[in-house]
């Protein structure tokens, strides 16, 4: 079993002109997914706003993504079935190389797979792991790097129940207090106390916005009724802080496109529509706010560094 020491790290990645990006703001973003594209489609253009920014962006990526699905039919070849970690691993290198992360750490768990699959009863699947073990890597994680803000998934899963989701909403959420605890995880390095919990939220609105551009630019939309239906009757968190993203909504679409096993580019509901439509469409990325430590600052209607920028 992988221990807290030896977490896989992809450090400093510079721009396409190999200089070492601005970090001048003195402030960092940590995010904490479950799987390799994740990063991509939850919150990505979020991370390239604030990175363009000055922000130290670091990605914590819970497990390997091996029990994803191979839905590019280019991609479902056995040499990539049987090296289906090592391929997701690199499509995840060059995805946030897009994104613009600084730092990419790797719990080293296992996919726990979907509920009731073979891969929940696998030992060393994330969903199986010894929970203050997880908590404590994650711990390790932000006492070194020191994020103001860290996002995650919220506790409503009910639309996609996937239990490394949901594991990774419980470690992070535990994580995001016990790192402030000065009589716990003594031998991880010096408490830290992050100021910001955000849970990231795909909104019925974002769906809705997508679902009538289809129609009304007369192309089918992969939303049929039942999936339709679904989206109307979920339940999901309070979106109560929008990030505006138009400077550079492209990077979610091209960061998608480099998990080439797991993304179809021929996808109707990732790509059915023109590029310059899709990336105009919904320019916010969404969240809830769970916790904030701010005092000055009871709300963050457009920015999740509200009240924390140099003046």
């Amino acid at each position: 079993m992988t221990k807290a020491s030896d977490l896989t790290v992809v450090s400093n990645i510079d721009d396409e002109n190999g200089t070492v990006l601005n970090l001048d703001s003195g402030l960092c973003l940590l995010t904490v997914h479950a799987h390799p594209d994740d990063e991509s489609s939850k919150g990505s253009c979020t991370v390239a706003h604030y990175s363009k920014l000055g922000v130290n962006t670091v990605l914590v990526c819970c497990t390997g993504g091996e029990e994803g699905d191979i839905l590019n039919p280019e991609m479902n070849l056995p040499e990539i079935k049987d090296n289906l970690a090592a391929v997701r691993s690199n499509e995840l290198d060059n995805a946030a190389k897009i994104i613009g992360y600084n730092k990419v750490f790797r719990l080293g768990y296992r996919d726990s797979g979907m509920p009731d699959s073979p891969a929940n009863s696998n030992p060393e699947c994330f969903a199986k792991a010894d929970f203050d073990e997880a908590v404590k890597r994650l711990v390790k994680i932000i006492r070194e790097v020191k994020p103001q803000v860290i996002v995650t998934y919220g506790a409503e899963q009910s639309g996609y129940p996937h239990p490394d989701h949901i594991r990774t909403h419980e470690v992070a959420e535990a994580a995001f207090y016990g790192a402030a605890d000065d009589k716990k995880y003594k031998d991880l390095g010096e408490p830290f106390k992050p100021l910001r919990l955000f849970y990231t939220v795909w909104s019925k609105d974002r769906f809705l916005s997508m679902h009538r551009k289809f129609i009304e630019l007369g192309l089918e939309s992969p939303f049929d009724e039942k999936w339709f239906e679904r989206v109307q009757n979920r339940i999901e968190e309070e979106v109560t802080t929008s990030v505006d993203i138009s400077d550079v909504a492209a990077v979610r679409r091209l960061a998608l496109l480099e998990h080439r096993t797991q993304i179809d580019p021929n996808s109707k509901f990732w790509f059915g529509l023109p590029d310059d439509v899709l990336d105009s469409i919904y320019p916010v990325d969404d969240y809830h706010l769970a916790c904030n430590f701010l005092e000055s600052v009871d709300s963050c209607k457009d920015d999740l560094f509200e009240g924390l920028w140099k003046s």
